[in-house]
Formats: structure tokens, sequence, C-alpha cells
């Protein structure tokens, strides 16, 4: 039962760290992105959160490919035993 604790807990702090990193990376795309034009003038809080919120959405989905292809990889061991 330990090693299933122990693997369940790895695999929770790496899907939580991948999640982070591919936010913090498209957060970081996105910044790139000429946005102002898009909003109205003096919403700046309101255009900063749909940055964050995009930011979330799309780093979500790459971090969910990102785990599917490693989960996928782990599981090819299977084929070959």
């Amino acid at each position: 039962m330990s090693d299933v604790s122990t693997m369940l807990g790895q695999n929770a702090i790496f899907s939580l760290a991948s999640h982070i990193f591919f936010i913090a990376i498209t957060f970081y795309g996105l910044q790139s992105l000429q946005y102002s034009q898009l909003f109205k003038k003096n919403h700046v809080f309101q255009a900063q959160l749909i940055l964050v919120l995009i930011s979330i959405a799309i780093g979500g989905i790459a971090s969910n490919i990102f785990l599917e292809f490693t989960q996928w990889a782990r599981q090819l061991g299977y084929i070959f035993s």
C-alpha cells in the first residue's frame, strides 16, 4: 500500500508542476500580444483577468496533452514485457 501511495503522490506533484509550468509559459507568451485594441480604455483589470483566464485554459490544455503523452510512454513498456 505504501508503494501505491508514494506513486500517487509523485504523480500528483508531477501533474501540479506541469500545470503551473505550462500556465506560466502560456502567460509569458500571451504577454507579447498587443491586445490593447481589443479592450475598452480604462478597463485594465478586466483585460488582465481575461489574459490570466486564457493562460489557464491554454496552459491547462497543453499540460494535459503533455501528461497524456508521458502516461502513454510509460504504458508502452507493458507491450514489450
